[in-house]
């Protein structure tokens, strides 16, 4: 027969209360590393009149680093380019053809997303802050968040390895501005700053976003909370 010794006990219960803590703390941070996000419903009764909101448009290159409510997030990425035919699969914004082949990358501080319009949720990518990635604009790293518009030209026929010419993104890039605009409208009517962005680094952030070859950053956008405007 062996006897355990009062130390011996103290030493297993103390290993046994290590496991289970390490086990409890990857538990309780697993949604927090890896998660997709689902977005509550878009208020679609909220926000100012039409008139006032295209009143009240206009560019914020100035931010504060609050963040934007789960609701509001919601409402945001709905209005941009959210289903509104549920029937037809058909959005808020227009695209040619409804090739419907703009994504919506969202950078966030504790992660990057895809917009999925058909669940409005907001599919994983990694836990990386890549919001000073998206554009070389100081203010780029304290907003709420940014956009960045990419073309699947898969759905519009293009293959891997096909070379995407100037003239294959004519139509898309009037079909991200549709949304953009969208965007700019909702912040008017939510308070909130935006600016859309040209100027999108590539390379690191197409590696760290997944895009295939035939996926093209289009343009980027910056969302947040208005910051005291210099």
């Amino acid at each position: 027969m062996i006897y355990k010794t009062p130390q011996i006990i103290y030493i297993m219960k103390k290993y046994i209360f290590i496991f289970f803590g390490i086990l409890f703390l990857n538990v309780a941070l697993l949604p927090l590393v890896a998660q997709d996000i689902v977005l509550p419903a878009p208020d679609k009764t909220g926000g100012k009149p039409l008139m006032q909101a295209l009143n009240e448009r206009q560019t914020t290159r100035t931010y504060t680093t609050d963040s934007l409510t789960r609701q509001q997030l919601s409402d945001l990425l709905w209005a941009g380019f959210g289903i509104n035919r549920p029937e037809q699969g058909k959005r808020t914004a227009p695209s040619a053809m409804n090739w419907q082949e703009i994504d919506i990358y969202v950078t966030l501080p504790q992660g990057s997303y895809v917009y999925i319009a058909a669940s409005h949720s907001l599919k994983f990518i990694n836990n990386k802050d890549l919001r000073k990635e998206t554009g070389g604009q100081s203010f780029v790293a304290d907003a709420a968040l940014n956009i960045v518009y990419v073309a699947d030209m898969s759905k519009r026929g293009k293959k891997e390895g096909d070379e995407i010419k100037d003239s294959d993104l004519f139509m898309t890039y009037a079909d991200a501005a549709f949304i953009a605009q969208n965007i700019y409208l909702y912040c008017a009517s939510a308070n909130l700053g935006c600016v859309v962005r040209g100027s999108v680094p590539a390379g690191n952030l197409e590696t760290e976003l997944g895009l295939k070859a035939s996926q093209k950053i289009i343009i980027a956008q910056t969302v947040g909370v208005p910051g005291k405007q210099e």
